[in-house]
């Protein structure tokens, strides 16, 4: 083989453009390489930071919603509470007011049977009054006795 200066000028041309490479294009191609690799790593812990504020906020969600069930169901025992509560109160009044009612209702029958007895009484009175004067005007007589006695009788 023959080693010409043809080949030696791309030799050392090739040399040159090495240099002019690693002096030149390399560090700046490296340094976009670099910051192109940093983003992505960054990019990838930015990733894994967002699944994992992701998955707190789900659990975050999860223990509202739990709460917010909790809370439901207290809120709709409290109703269903008040709701027996005011129905046992109603129900108390309405005893109550039932008894009320019973109690003036008797009171009332009691009052008219009171006055029911004067009246009768008065009336007794007034009929043995007329019936000793009927029988005092006639003789002592015991039919005629006991036929107005019969009459009182029936009167009464």
């Amino acid at each position: 083989m023959n080693i010409n200066l043809t080949m030696l000028m791309q030799a050392a041309v090739f040399v040159a453009l090495i240099i002019f490479c690693a002096k030149l294009i390399w560090p700046p191609l490296m340094r976009a390489i670099e910051a192109r690799q940093k983003e992505i790593a960054d990019g990838l812990a930015a990733a894994e930071q967002g699944k994992k504020d992701l998955s707190a906020a789900e659990k975050r969600i999860e223990e509202m919603l739990l709460k917010a069930r909790t809370q439901a169901q207290d809120i709709v025992s409290q109703g269903e509470r008040q709701k027996v509560e005011s129905v046992e109160k109603g129900r108390t009044e309405a005893r109550e007011e039932a008894a009320r009612i019973v109690a003036a209702a008797r009171a009332e029958v009691e009052q008219e049977f009171s006055r029911a007895k004067e009246k009768l009484r008065d009336q007794v009175a007034e009929l043995a009054v007329a019936g000793a004067a009927k029988i005092l005007e006639r003789e002592v007589d015991p039919k005629t006795h006991a036929a107005l006695l019969t009459a009182l009788k029936q009167q009464l």
